[in-house]
């Protein structure tokens, strides 16, 4: 069978290849082609396009690449066609793929969408479009089944598949990681400040400025796979700071708090049962277009499963100098840690065990056979 797979992000990359593996084992002669990145890449297939080349964030920042936005739209539809799979697999990424989903239906290719778009937060007008284009919907979050059920449309949840991620990840040595990276003896605090250049900019200048009034820690910066050390270096200066690249699962295995950018890196660093801040910070025109049309409570996804506030959120204005240190005061706590650490084992249970890519895999391979 054909399978033509789109993930536009480092989070899609992930599970679309985990999805990938199991889609291998399901169907031996699988042909998949895809949009995506390095993960996908060493998991097989045939890369079409790199999704560093489709990554604009905000408002604004989608304004000035439109061009180029619709290029890649374009020939993706050509690709496909030319291709001609049995299934496309949207993975997240709304934008883009609710685009090609719609020309795709309209052409009679078979739709199924993995890591349903985030239309609980924002605009759920979207999903009249889902429901005429999108044969089966296979969510991962425990709410999302019930939001759709409101609409009318039947969705399969299939669990996390981050629960696998980190469950199938090897443990590490944590002496011999530190003195991998040249780290000292110090707790680790891990700095996530996200993966597109826009939110690393907004973010770690100001992450950064913990490191002086925190010298009995280690600060560590996680880097993105989408971005070399070079973008990094002008923030960092002479800075006693570590800089280590794709190995963000490594890090948060021997950390002791993070401070966390919005994203689905909230949710990891809970299963790695690590206190920490949410931060986001955007440019103000696309902050004040997003808070006139999201209408959820929370920005991150623990906080928002467990439909409370568990972890701090430092949104805008908030996200500054003065409030970062004191709630990194307030994570580094006894007391606030077993808080945390209580609200991380129910956030566990609420997202299910391990399977949730050999689910997937079954589901979309089963009917095709």
């Amino acid at each position: 069978m054909k399978y033509y797979i789109i993930a536009g992000e480092a989070s899609g990359d992930l599970h679309a290849s985990n999805l990938m593996k199991e889609i291998y084992k399901k169907d031996t002669t699988a042909e998949i082609h895809f949009w995506g990145g390095d993960l996908m890449q060493k998991t097989g297939g045939t890369l079409i396009k790199h999704y560093k080349e489709l990554s604009f964030m905000g408002f604004i920042e989608v304004v000035m690449n439109i061009g180029t936005i619709f290029k890649n739209i374009s020939f993706c539809k050509e690709n496909i066609a030319a291709f001609h799979p049995d299934v496309i697999i949207f993975i997240d990424y709304s934008g883009f793929n609710l685009r090609i989903a719609k020309w795709a239906k309209q052409q009679g290719f078979k739709t199924n969408y993995y890591i349903s778009p985030q239309v609980w937060a924002s605009r759920a007008g979207r999903v009249k479009k889902i429901k005429r284009d999108i044969d089966a919907m296979y969510v991962i979050l425990p709410f999302e089944k019930d939001f759709y059920k409101k609409y009318d449309y039947e969705v399969t949840f299939v669990g996390h598949p981050l629960i696998d991620a980190i469950a199938d990840k090897k443990p590490i040595d944590e002496n011999e990681f530190r003195q991998k990276y040249q780290l000292n003896d110090k707790p680790i605090i891990a700095l996530l400040p996200g993966s597109r250049k826009q939110e690393i900019t907004k973010m770690l200048s100001v992450m950064l400025k913990m490191v002086a009034k925190f010298n009995d820690y280690q600060f560590v910066i996680a880097g993105a796979p989408s971005q070399d050390y070079a973008f990094y270096k002008p923030f960092i200066k002479e800075q006693p700071i570590v800089f280590i690249s794709n190995k963000t699962y490594d890090l948060l295995s021997v950390s002791y708090a993070a401070l966390v950018t919005s994203g689905t890196a909230t949710l990891e660093t809970a299963l790695f049962k690590i206190p920490q801040i949410v931060c986001y910070k955007g440019s103000n025109i696309s902050y004040q277009i997003a808070k006139r049309i999201i209408t959820i409570k929370y920005i991150s996804l623990v906080n928002l499963i467990l439909d409370k506030e568990a972890v701090t959120e430092l949104i805008q204005n908030d996200f500054n100098e003065s409030r970062l240190e004191s709630e990194l005061k307030s994570i580094l706590s006894d007391k606030k840690r077993e808080h945390l650490f209580n609200d991380y084992f129910d956030l566990e249970n609420i997202l299910g065990g391990k399977g949730a890519s050999k689910k997937t895999a079954e589901l979309i391979v089963n009917p095709l056979k």
